[in-house]
């Protein structure tokens, strides 16, 4: 799948138990290439950074880390999976695991999220 994340904002809509991400968290999306970087925060994240690189067929490959409300650092590695939904905007099916704390793995999905109203940006480009 051939898509664009550069300036587009995406919002948790799913997530396991032990993941700390909700729908409160913002990831807001930079592309060049098949290098992908994000900043995220909201919810129980106070700050995080995340690099990935784009995969044959669209999906990233990913390291990410952030410091928590409880000010814990937290690192993880994760695999996304595009999907493209009906009205067109990019959703990720995403497989994780921590590379600190109790090491445990997950699952979540991210929406991207629709522009405002006025805004000139479609929601999405690919």
């Amino acid at each position: 799948m051939i898509y664009d994340l550069d300036g587009k904002t995406f919002r948790s809509v799913a997530n396991s138990a032990n993941g700390e991400v909700s729908a409160e968290t913002l990831f807001h999306y930079r592309q060049q290439g098949d290098i992908v970087t994000a900043a995220y925060e909201g919810g129980s994240i106070r700050r995080g950074q995340l690099l990935a690189r784009v995969l044959p067929g669209g999906r990233l490959d990913m390291r990410y880390h952030h410091l928590n409300a409880a000010g814990e650092f937290m690192l993880g590695q994760c695999l996304s999976t595009p999907e493209r939904l009906p009205d067109g905007r990019l959703r990720f099916k995403e497989t994780w695991q921590w590379l600190s704390g109790d090491r445990s793995a997950g699952t979540s999905e991210i929406e991207e999220v629709r522009p405002a109203s006025g805004d000139s940006a479609t929601a999405s480009t690919a």
